[in-house]
């Protein structure tokens, strides 16, 4: 199960984000300790969101980040710039046509 959520979290991250709030049992809360960051990570960055709650609850012991938690999370924002930067040069050069 938790393989096939990982997969989901690549194509809907958004969802797998609610679902995670929802049925995590305090998953954001242990990582983040604030209902905010998790909110702006839903609206701007939510695979970053689920990778950095994932490497503080999974990863490490003690609530603490492991050097491969932040090379995860750094990877996550790398894919979550990627498609906002995808977005804007797939509408410019839909634009120029």
């Amino acid at each position: 199960m938790p393989c096939f959520l990982g997969c989901l979290a690549l194509a809907f991250p958004r969802a797998v984000l609610f679902l995670v709030w929802l049925l995590g049992n305090g998953y954001l809360e242990r990582a983040y300790g604030h209902w905010l960051w998790p909110l702006l990570g839903f609206l701007f960055l939510p695979l970053t969101t689920l990778a950095f709650a994932y490497a503080v609850n999974g990863l490490a012991a003690g609530g603490s980040v492991s050097l491969f938690g932040w090379l995860l999370t750094g990877v996550a924002l790398l894919i979550d710039v990627g498609l906002l930067g995808g977005g804007r040069s797939g509408y410019r050069r839909y634009r120029e046509r």
